[in-house]
């Protein structure tokens, strides 16, 4: 059995140490004390450690049943939904005009790392309930707000969202769903759709989708899809619920991993919907949540990576195996832990590494998210929509990797069932496919997201980086150690961004090649920038007289490993991006 303890300490230390949010100018942010956080996290953490995370194991071997139209999820769901629900976490940082509670994303972020990394099948039936209500909130008209929002908001409904079908994923433009409009203003959907996460389940009294389909006669392609919201349930104007609607689990998917959420085949056979906001503009709609939804995808990744180092950890300090070469460790015992073992550390410093840098960046979108719908700031929108695909698919890569690497930790050990790390393998998979896979995210980097705002955005995250290197030359541990590196790595960030420029308008092909690769170029920049903005924020600390001087040493060692081992990748990324098209399209399709 795997164990997970809540990294509080991390947290708090992004938090406060580097993002300093009290002093951020955010509103709300200064309401953000430690003690508040801390308050906060606590709660969270024990639900997370002693609630969710013993569920993990028996819900990946029972799974979902799918018994006459009804998913029945694992034993010990429910109960432990119906405590998260209780306990207010559904609407943690949502509108309190419809029962929310009001606190910034980023501490909906922090939560939610906790939630998912102790039991990620379980966190997805709230996160996509929390991206439903989003999509509602921004696009609903006052009337759907009212009726589905409170209850999305306590949990006692949940929401999904219903895009793909079995002829098309990423190009939308292909769905079949019908609207059909009604005298009444309502709509009949009429189609399939499938790989609809908690699309059917037994935790809640009603299920809301949010349905993309085409009304007749509208344009051609992505320019005539609509969004629907469709429940489970109708509701009645008392509020309470009315007769089921015509829609209907048609199967459940047997999966590689995630198997205590149910990922259904939704039938809508003529079911009663709504238009959400205008018609033939459901895209949109669409995209309002897609920056929130990609960042919780982007918190799964690294969340499996940071239990999956717990457990690694923890085996590589018991484990005892050979001697250690510069002299035994462990005389009384029959050998060394295999923590003494360089390749071992090699290993292990790969994941910390990892999943600290990942989480700083991951809170830092957060916080830009927050800067932009709090504080209006339209600079801030316009980075965190270039950085979530880098966030996406980046760190969901690193984050599979992060667990791969746990498991062969363990070496033997890790391949069986009995020591949990292959479940996190498995569920980890799925983070780098859904909502948009990784290629898709890195096609968008350099397709639309570079361009955009004449590469203004680019520009300005060039500056944020350098304005931080300038503004701490001062400190020679910094620049040797850290700046230095990351000086070096933003060179061949904008290298990669000159030969895009350069040939990129030649032949697309060329920047399309190369797109996987800049979109991991880019992520090991942000996450250099992010453990060069932890490595001063350790220093300053210890300058200050910090109690835990262990803790802020640790950072500063972790931080200079991935600026020596890691961060130099940004050059083999460099190298392939600049190789252009010709090696990879020189193959005919008929001669692979």
């Amino acid at each position: 059995m795997t164990t997970y303890t809540p990294p509080l300490k991390d947290i708090q230390f992004v938090i406060h140490d580097v993002l300093k949010v009290t002093e951020s100018g955010i509103p709300g942010y200064e309401e953000l004390s430690p003690d508040f956080t801390q308050a906060v996290l606590d709660e969270a953490g024990k639900i997370a450690a002693n609630v969710l995370h013993p569920l993990n194991k028996t819900g990946d071997e029972q799974g979902c049943v799918l018994e006459n139209g009804v998913v029945r999820t694992p034993e010990g769901f429910k109960a432990a939904y119906d405590q998260v629900r209780e306990g207010g976490w559904t609407g943690l940082d949502c509108n309190p005009a419809f029962g929310g509670q009001g606190l910034p994303h980023l501490m909906n972020t922090a939560t939610g790392e906790m939630f998912s990394a102790a039991n990620m099948a379980f966190q997805m039936y709230v996160g996509l309930s929390h991206g439903a209500a989003s999509a509602l909130h921004a696009h609903g008209t006052e009337e759907q707000k009212a009726t589905y929002l409170p209850k999305l908001y306590s949990g006692e409904w949940s929401g999904t969202m219903n895009l793909t079908e079995p002829q098309c994923g990423t190009d939308l433009g292909l769905i079949r769903t019908k609207a059909e409009p009604q005298p009444d203003g309502s709509y009949r959907i009429t189609g399939q759709k499938i790989w609809i996460s908690a699309g059917e389940h037994d935790l809640t009294d009603n299920i809301i989708h949010l349905v993309l389909a085409k009304i007749p006669g509208g344009p051609e392609g992505v320019k005539g899809i609509s969004l629907f919201v469709v429940p489970k349930f109708l509701v009645k104007e008392d509020g309470g619920l009315g007769e089921r609607n015509r829609l209907s689990c048609g199967g459940l998917e047997q999966k590689m991993g995630i198997h205590a959420n149910a990922t259904c085949v939704m039938d809508y056979d003529g079911a009663t919907g709504w238009l959400v906001g205008e018609a033939h503009k459901g895209m949109r709609a669409m995209f309002t949540m897609m920056n929130e939804a990609r960042l919780s995808v982007a918190l799964q990744g690294f969340s499996q990576g940071e239990v999956a180092y717990q457990n690694a950890l923890g085996f590589a300090r018991e484990r005892l195996q050979g001697r250690d070469v510069t002299g035994m460790k462990n005389p009384d015992g029959p050998a060394d832990p295999i923590i003494v073992h360089p390749d071992v550390r090699r290993n292990l410093l790969d994941q910390k590494t990892l999943v600290e840098g990942s989480r700083a960046l991951a809170y830092w979108g957060a916080e830009l998210i927050d800067r932009g719908r709090l504080a209006g700031d339209e600079d801030a929108e316009a980075m965190i929509s270039l950085l979530i695909p880098v966030m996406k698919g980046f760190l969901t890569d690193k984050g599979f990797e992060t667990t791969v690497l746990a498991q062969q930790t363990l070496g033997g050990s890790g391949f069986t069932k009995q020591w949990g790390l292959e479940q996190f393998v498995r569920d980890a998979r799925i983070a780098m496919v859904y909502e948009g896979t990784n290629g898709i995210q890195s096609l968008d980097l350099v397709g639309r997201k570079l361009g955009s705002n004449g590469g203004q955005t680019m520009m300005a995250f060039f500056e944020i980086v350098k304005s931080f290197i300038r503004e701490n030359e001062g400190s020679e541990t910094l620049k040797s150690d850290f700046l230095d590196p990351l000086k070096e790595a933003l060179k061949d960030l904008q290298a990669a961004v000159m030969y895009f420029m350069a040939e990129g308008m030649k032949n697309p092909l060329n920047a399309l090649s190369g797109s996987y690769d800049f979109m991991h170029l880019f992520g090991h920049v942000a996450v250099g920038f992010m453990w060069a903005r932890m490595a001063k924020a350790s220093l300053d600390a210890l300058e200050d007289g910090a109690s835990d001087r262990d803790f802020y040493e640790t950072k500063l060692a972790t931080g200079r490993y991935y600026m020596a081992r890691q961060l130099p990748a940004t050059r083999l990324h460099l190298a392939r991006i600049t190789s252009g098209a010709e090696p990879v399209m020189a193959l005919e399709a008929a001669n692979f």
